[in-house]
């Protein structure tokens, strides 16, 4: 499969200083047929790589087929890291997790439904969604995030920013200047502009604002996306302007 052109030139800016991170592309399906696309990140560290979410269920090929592209295998996977409990976004970490032995982080209130502890209640447009995607297996979470800041991989920092779910997580990685992990805090739109996340998909529009806010008092150059075109050079001034409004 082909990786997105914004991530490559992402992957470019970090050419001198590692990780690298690339973009899967996978289709999410709405009752309309195809709807977008889901974003799994793929970074490369020293001692292996770090995957920031998983796509669909029944699409671990896809990323297994990036790691190839990077000259990594499923095995070297060390750590993975989840925005939130929705499928798309989830469906992959029962196989990856099953192959890599990869330890499994998500914020605490995500977590039950991650772990099949409390059943995953679709809500609004969700359950049209639900009703067309395979249901993710449980699986369990290694490390529970329940403050923002540093967290167990070198450079990345956690960033709680709830609204598309209460336990919603950004992920900031502390190189070239900074590179946001946004997951469905917000979304990339043509032209470099960064939406907010659709109200139909979202649990607390409210929140989802203060969480934009919070995203736009942080400094970073490069913004990736669960859903939608990375932002570079200056990414942060797109979501600043974005608050504004």
């Amino acid at each position: 499969m082909r990786t997105s052109h914004p991530t490559r030139r992402v992957a470019d800016l970090l050419t001198r200083q590692p990780p690298r991170p690339l973009s899967i592309p996978q289709p999410t399906h709405t009752d309309a047929g195809r709807a977008g696309f889901v974003n799994v990140h793929v970074i490369v560290v020293d001692d292996g790589v770090v995957l920031v979410d998983t796509g669909l269920p029944g699409r671990a090929a896809k990323v297994e087929h990036a790691l190839r592209e990077a000259r990594k295998k499923v095995g070297e996977v060390h750590t993975i890291l989840l925005t939130h409990r929705h499928p798309d976004h989830v469906g992959g970490v029962p196989e990856l997790r099953r192959r890599s032995g990869a330890r499994v982080v998500a914020h605490v209130a995500d977590a039950p439904t991650i772990t099949g502890e409390e059943p995953m209640v679709a809500k609004g447009f969700m359950r049209v969604i639900a009703t067309l995607t395979k249901a993710p297996g449980p699986v369990p979470v290694d490390d529970l995030l329940s403050v923002d800041g540093p967290i167990s991989v070198p450079g990345f920092s956690a960033v709680h920013t709830p609204g598309h779910t209460a336990g919603h997580v950004s992920y900031l990685l502390d190189r070239a200047g900074g590179m946001l992990f946004v997951g469905d805090a917000a979304a990339g739109g043509r032209g470099g502009k960064v939406r907010r996340t659709p109200r139909m998909f979202t649990d607390d529009m409210a929140s989802a604002a203060t969480s934009v806010a919070r995203l736009a008092e942080l400094e970073f150059e490069v913004a990736v996306f669960g859903h939608g075109r990375a932002v570079t050079g200056r990414a942060v001034d797109r979501f600043r302007e974005l608050a504004a409004r």
